[in-house]
């Protein structure tokens, strides 16, 4: 992506903080024609030492009706990517007049190597879904554990689960880092906006850039 140094982050916590708070990713494969197939799916970040300098890996699955999985057999180098929190910044924020709107997002982008386990593998799906689970619903485990037996053999049977190896990755924080003469007053918008400008007051907070008064009042 698009990424001018003043917005890229290289520090693997804020790029898992991200993946963990925003899930629903877009993994992006190649279909037979060459052309880009987006699947939208949430994604687990497996528990690593990425945040301490190792590589990311991502555990997912799809339907088995989704051709996304035939296209990482056939080609397991992807592109997964997630967008965090994002919202319109007003020309109003400045001192002065001669501004223009522009948006603010954070995104992490990943190129990834897919890894498909075997169509018998239960024991390996059963993992990635408890993954999964006790990201959004731990419990939910429960009651998944109580299903009858042979009902719980289609549903796994239903889906293709993968693990996606990050080979790279990039960490786009664009929150106008290079204009601070407007933090003080994008972060009073934020703070009192939506409920995603809000997550933006919030990242701003986090990396430092929210006036001195506003840090110490959380």
């Amino acid at each position: 992506m698009y990424l001018p140094p003043q917005f890229a982050s290289q520090d693997p916590r804020i790029a898992a903080r991200l993946m963990r708070e925003h899930p629903l990713a877009s993994l992006i494969t190649l279909d037979d024609q060459g052309q880009p197939f987006v699947t939208h799916l949430p994604l687990h970040l497996a528990d690593h030492p990425a945040e301490e300098g190792g590589a990311f890996a991502l555990l997912g699955h799809v339907a088995r009706a989704n051709p996304a999985w035939r296209h990482l057999s056939a080609r397991p180098r992807a592109t997964v990517t997630f967008l965090g929190p994002h919202a319109y910044m007003s020309p109003g924020v400045y001192p002065d007049l001669a501004r223009v709107p522009t948006w603010n997002y954070l995104a992490v982008h990943c190129t990834v190597t897919a890894r498909l386990l075997a169509h018998d593998d239960a024991a390996g799906k059963e993992r990635l879904l408890e993954a999964l689970i006790g990201d959004h619903e731990p419990a939910y485990a429960q009651q998944w554990r109580g299903l009858d037996s042979g009902f719980q053999r289609q549903m796994l049977d239903g889906i293709v689960a993968f693990e996606l190896a990050v080979d790279g990755w990039q960490c786009k924080l664009k929150l106008n880092q290079h204009r601070p003469q407007a933090h003080a007053a994008m972060h009073a918008a934020c703070a009192a906006g939506t409920p995603e400008q809000q997550a933006l007051a919030g990242w701003m907070r986090a990396l430092g850039m929210a006036p001195a008064s506003s840090t110490q009042k959380e």
